[in-house]
């Protein structure tokens, strides 16, 4: 009924106008997504972190305005001259109607004398502080004397400098995955028309999923932040565009067997839709298994995701083969399928089918170990990206952060924050000097109350830096006898990794516990569902492997914390994708045949719908790398590559393969598994007798 709704003669032209009334409308809404963006969730810890409980006692004993501080830095590897001295004067001068009390401190010179540090708290709300950084950069770089080296650093010089480096982001992102998913839907086509269908169907979805999100954010509290939207326009494109290729090779299958384009359609729908519910169901389900993580970036990327695949789901079950079937046959010209004309396109695959069936026993032994290869290059990879090693290109406040560490102790601008009981700041303060990796302990400051007290511990190595992360957690162990906490921005880096790592040892088996529980209903087996869950593990430990060797020659070999879940569970549920497109069309076949036959069928005639599917999927992602952020190109590389060999050796060698040397046990404990019912004997003929 359903089906045959989409499809009708009349009742199509209702569908196409109910979403044309649904377009109209999400349009508007959808361009409005950045308004409500929070980005504050993407360095965010929770409540229950040190580092954020430091915070919180800091802010109360000391309530300070929320402000950006500029750090001006100013080098000389000769050592400063008269004249750099003048311009520091001068800078300082011309910064101070910038500068809470229309003032600016002295500049702090470095030990070697090479080097000065002028800090300074902007005045005014978010606005005008953010309004200020522009002229601030414009004087610090108006004509420094030859060879003096300039930078702004500190929160507003990285605030404005991620503010630039994304300007008009969001438009390249969106253009660039569009024009990568059109070239390949075109060159699977080989139509001049038919690439347009799905490609207008999925932008459709793309704007409901983003005015969806954006309504739930502005009005129910939905967390959206530039990770969450970046990854919603890659991934309504990816899993939206897999979804048509796998209709519409289904459609084009039944226009083979029916001269009526609407009963083809009508069949299509029918037969295709288990496996794309059931892939929607796994990969929104599997998002959502985020809900549970600790990190807020991690936590507030699922449902903004599951959003945009139940849009995907939606929209391409519904809309496009309405679309579809209104432009009967010829859309697919020139190839267009004629009723009994045998299928061209699988030629190439049945000659993968054959060669599988051959020899599978050894197909699977040989993809297996090429895959397990490929896991030692987890060897090259790091966990933990530092702050000034967050962008493709060295900006200029990373530039001053270098800067300061070459002529200052390299915690000076970022020093680990003490809050103590001000009758042990002084047992605090000795235990804090005592600790290796502290270069020295600035001088206490007590709270208004007399309550408490704040110091502020330089450390001898960079913010963040492995060694800085040892130093601080020997700097806990020293002052937790005082009742002390420690914060600062390498305190954030512990409490960051030591969450995400909670998160993945939560989140990774309740994303494998979802994954089976629906293969286990769509396949009503146990034993496939097992093997299928061993491939894709397998298969992303390979791609992390193969992506650490390319991650590394890049120079981006330190990962960001929530990076290894959120391309597991990518990997995962978008794995599964292609496993359920395999083995529903198997099981079909199966019942139909027998199991080796079934199997190979399964291969043949899905083989170029998940290669198709899985190129697309790597391009959408592949698009992540305009973005000058280093932890998106680790994404797109990781997952790239994982989509890469899960279509290429994993469903098309490794799974069909370990099927067919399993045998029907594979089905087990299902009636498939059970042995065929052997033919009955030829009837016996009567013998004339002469």
């Amino acid at each position: 009924m359903w089906a045959r709704l989409l499809s009708g003669r009349r009742s199509k032209l209702a569908v196409l106008a109910a979403w044309l009334i649904i377009a109209s409308v999400a349009g508007p809404i959808a361009i409005k997504l950045s308004e409500v963006q929070d980005n504050e969730q993407l360095g965010a810890l929770p409540a229950s972190a040190e580092a954020a409980r430091a915070a919180d006692r800091l802010a109360r004993a000391f309530p300070e305005p929320s402000a950006l501080v500029a750090v001006a830095v100013y080098a000389r590897d000769a050592g400063l001259t008269a004249a750099d001295r003048a311009k520091v004067e001068a800078d300082r001068a011309a910064f101070a109607p910038y500068a809470q009390g229309g003032q600016v401190a002295a500049a702090e010179p470095s030990a070697d004398g090479r080097a000065l540090l002028v800090a300074f708290t902007l005045a005014g709300d978010d606005d005008t502080q953010a309004a200020a950084v522009e002229p601030i950069k414009h004087q610090l770089t108006n004509g420094p004397p030859d060879g003096l080296r300039v930078a702004l650093t500190g929160s507003a010089g990285a605030e404005d400098d991620l503010f630039d480096a994304f300007a008009g982001m969001d438009a390249a992102l969106l253009l660039t995955t569009a024009i990568a998913v059109a070239l390949i839907l075109i060159l699977s086509y080989r139509s001049p028309v038919l690439w347009l269908l799905p490609l207008i169907a999925v932008g459709v979805a793309s704007q409901v999923a983003s005015a969806v999100v954006y309504l739930l954010a502005r009005h129910a509290g939905l967390t959206v932040d530039l990770q969450s939207q970046s990854i919603l326009t890659i991934l309504v494109f990816g899993v939206g565009v897999d979804y048509a290729l796998l209709l519409l090779a289904r459609y084009r299958e039944e226009l083979r067997e029916h001269a009526d384009r609407h009963e083809a359609m009508a069949r299509a729908v029918r037969r295709s839709l288990p496996a794309i519910a059931a892939s929607a169901a796994t990969v929104s389900l599997g998002l959502l298994c985020l809900v549970a993580a600790d990190l807020p970036a991690t936590r507030g990327l699922g449902p903004v995701c599951a959003i945009g695949v139940a849009a995907a789901f939606l929209v391409m079950t519904t809309l496009l083969p309405a679309f579809v079937v209104l432009f009967g046959r010829w859309v697919f010209w020139p190839f267009v399928p004629r009723l009994g004309a045998p299928g061209a396109e699988h030629r190439v695959w049945r000659r993968v089918a054959g060669r599988v069936g051959a020899a599978p026993r050894a197909t699977w032994l040989v993809t297996a170990a090429v895959l397990v290869a490929l896991t030692a290059g987890i060897a090259n990879l790091g966990l933990g990206l530092p702050g000034d090693k967050s962008f493709t290109e060295e900006v200029g406040s990373v530039t001053g952060q270098h800067l300061i560490e070459a002529h200052y102790p390299a915690g000076t601008v970022s020093p680990a924050l003490i809050i103590v009981p001000t009758g042990s700041a002084g047992a605090a303060g000795d235990a804090a000097r005592r600790t290796a990796g502290v270069a020295e302990v600035l001088p206490a400051e007590t709270s208004s109350d007399g309550q408490w007290t704040r110091l502020r511990a330089v450390l001898t190595d960079p913010p963040e830096s492995d060694a800085a992360v040892a130093s601080v957690r020997r700097l806990r162990d020293a002052v937790h006898p005082t009742g002390a906490l420690v914060g600062g921005p390498t305190a954030y880096a512990v409490d960051t990794r030591d969450t995400a790592a909670r998160d993945d040892r939560l989140i990774m088996p309740l994303i494998l516990t979802v994954v089976f529980v629906v293969l286990v209903l769509l396949l009503r087996a146990l034993v496939a569902p097992l093997v299928l869950l061993a491939s894709v593990v397998l298969s992303y430990f390979a791609a992390l492997g193969a992506a650490g060797l390319i991650l590394s020659a890049m120079g981006y070999p330190d990962l960001w914390e929530a990076i290894p879940l959120q391309t597991f569970l990518f990997l995962v549920a978008l794995g599964v994708d292609y496993t359920i497109f395999l083995m529903t069309r198997a099981r079909e076949e199966v019942a139909r045949t027998d199991h080796r036959t079934g199997i190979l069928a399964a291969l043949t005639v899905t083989g170029g719908v998940i290669t198709s599917a899985g190129v697309v999927l790597a391009a959408t992602f592949a698009a992540l790398t305009v973005l000058p952020l280093v932890p998106s190109v680790q994404t797109a590389v990781i997952v790239v590559v994982g989509v890469l060999l899960d279509t290429f050796l994993v469903r098309t060698l490794l799974v069909p393969a370990l099927a067919l040397h399993i045998g029907r046990r594979i089905w087990w404990p299902g009636r498939l598994a059970r042995p065929a019912p052997a033919p009955p004997p030829p009837a016996r003929q009567a013998v004339p007798i002469s």
